[in-house]
This record gives structure tokens, C-alpha cells and sequence, in this order.
């Protein structure tokens, strides 16, 4: 029943969604170098009263760099374009299809047989203690996938919906996106600010107003996301300090690129959960409390570990 709906909510989705954000992605693509232009030229306008707080060495910098932008957006546009065109995502695209539930259905119908085969290699003397730490790991893995799949679907459509509102060109996909990017986190937000003001402003300047209430649409999802969705969808199942989510994400991203940037938050919370496990026998041990500790003493490092 899970992989029927999948495959029907799929079906339903690329039926009437994928062609309008085809569409628009191919016009924003198209539009990219011209956006990137606009933005150089109001950077760089000598009657703008910020041109005056700035050196001559600026501006040039600021031309300099906007022709590399512009570059790179047309070679990205042209890469972009001959892959959708070569009809390599459409492959991509159906064999996705193709793969995904058969690997979900025999998972599905071989998972206890899988666990219990694991599950015997280990040895009895160790097998609860394993017990134990696989399902806080599975806790904080599912934990996570779950909150953040919600997350990332109400930001989605918040994005998209208001910034659809606004009069944004290309609202629908870039509101999409930044939900969709929501999955990494403090990427997808960023990403979305970035690309969501700088096409407002290509857009709508000098109409300062309409540029704020793009960037209001922005600022209240972030804050939605750090302060409600986060917090009550995912919640403390992770267990990771903020500063070490930075590190998992850059070290994982540099390591593994786009992938390491996607299990990033997954794999450092099951690190986290051995690293703890540790820290308690640590901490519990005698090598911390002395070679014979008063039952009392040991008892209450255990509670205070819990």
C-alpha cells in the first residue's frame, strides 16, 4: 500500500506539477546571465548613492566579478540545457522510477529476515548492548528523516505560495527549491535568500517595497524553520549541537560532495550516539571514579548520565 500511493502521488506529480516547473526552470535558466547583468549594472551605476562610498578598485572588482558571474551563468545555462535537452535527466527520471520501488519492496518483504541475520553474527555476550545502540541510532536516523521530510514539505509550499504572491518571477520553482534544499541544512535557506532577493531586485527595482516583502517571505521562513517547525518536528532526536552540525556538513560535504552534504546530519547523529555510549562507560569506569568507587558514587554517575 506504501509503494502503491508513492507511485500514484508520483504519477500525480510529475503529471501536473513537473511541466510548469519544467517550464519555469528553463526560463530562469535563460534568464540567469540577464539577472546576473541587472545586478552588475545597479551595483556598478555611478548615479547610485552607494557608488560614492566606494573606490574606483571597487567598482572595478565589482565588473570584474560580474563578468565571471555572467560567464559562469551561461555556461552553466548552456550545460543545463543540453542535459535537459540530451535527455539524460529524463533517463535519470524514469529509472528512478523504475528502481525505487522494486528496492522498497523487497526491502520491505526482507527487512526482519535481513535484521535477524545481522542480529545472529553478533556476539551473545555484546548482542543487547548492540541491541540497544542500533535502536538509538535508528530512533535518532528516523527521527530526523521524518521531522525534516515535514519541514521540508510545509516550507516548500509556503515558499512556493508566497512568493507565487509576491509577483515573483519564478516564484513556484524557487520556492520548491529552497523547501527542497531545507534537507541540508542552513543550505537550503541561504540558497533560497540569495537566488529569491537577487531575482527581486533584478526584477522589481527601484520598487523598494516589493523587494522587502520578498525578503520578509524569506526571513519568516527562516524563522519559522529555527523556531517551530525544527523544534517540534525534529526536536532534540539528533542530539547535535549546532556548531557540530556545521562541522559534519562541511567535513562530509568536502569529503563526499553533494552526498556527504545529504547524510551529513544522519551519519553524525549516529557517530553522536556511539560517542555518548562511550563517554558513559567512561565516565562510569573505574579508570574515572577510582579502582574500587563507593556503590553510592557509582550509582549517581548513572543517574546523571541518564
Amino acid at each position: 500500500m506504501i509503494v502503491s500511493v508513492f507511485l500514484l502521488g508520483f504519477i500525480l506529480l510529475i503529471v501536473l506539477v513537473v511541466p510548469i516547473l519544467g517550464n519555469q526552470l528553463a526560463a530562469l535558466i535563460a534568464k540567469l546571465p540577464g539577472y546576473a547583468t541587472r545586478l552588475q549594472e545597479l551595483a556598478t551605476d555611478p548615479s547610485r548613492p552607494w557608488s560614492k562610498l566606494v573606490g574606483e578598485s571597487v567598482s572595478e572588482a565589482h565588473q570584474s566579478g560580474g563578468e565571471l558571474v555572467k560567464e559562469g551563468l551561461g555556461w552553466l545555462a548552456a550545460f543545463a540545457a543540453g542535459l535537459w535537452s540530451g535527455g539524460r535527466a529524463i533517463a535519470s527520471i524514469l529509472s528512478l522510477m523504475v528502481v525505487t520501488p522494486i528496492v522498497a519492496f523487497y526491502l520491505i518483504s526482507d527487512w526482519n529476515r535481513m535484521v535477524d541475520a545481522v542480529d545472529s553474527l553478533v556476539p551473545l555476550p555484546y548482542r543487547e548492548t548492540v541491541r540497544m545502540l542500533a535502536s538509538q541510532i535508528n530512533t535518532a536516523i528516523a527521527g530526523y528523516f521524518r521531522g525534516q521530510t515535514i519541514v521540508v514539505l510545509i516550507l516548500g509550499v509556503y515558499y512556493a505560495a508566497a512568493l507565487s504572491l509576491t509577483g515573483l518571477s519564478f516564484g513556484l520553482i524557487i520556492g520548491i527549491g529552497s523547501g527542497l534544499l531545507t534537507y541540508i541544512p542552513y543550505v537550503g535557506s541561504l540558497t533560497g535568500l540569495v537566488l529569491g532577493v537577487g531575482v527581486a531586485i533584478a526584477q522589481f527595482w527601484p520598487e523598494y517595497h516589493r523587494i522587502l516583502i520578498v525578503l520578509a517571505v524569506f526571513l519568516l521562513g527562516q524563522f519559522l524553520e529555527g523556531h517551530v517547525l525544527s523544534p517540534k518536528l525534529v526536536g532534540s532526536r539528533v542530539g547535535l549541537h549546532p556548531v557540530w552540525l556545521m562541522l559534519s556538513l562541511l567535513a562530509f560535504g568536502y569529503l563526499f560532495g553533494l552526498v556527504g552534504f545529504l547524510v551529513a546530519v544522519p551519519a553524525a547523529a549516529a557517530v553522536a550516539v556511539l560517542i555518548r555510549f562511550g563517554l558513559r562507560h567512561y565516565l562510569a569506569s573505574p579508570l574515572y571514579v577510582g579502582a574500587q568507587p563507593p556503590a553510592e558514587v557509582v550509582e549517581t554517575r548513572r543517574l546523571e548520565l541518564r
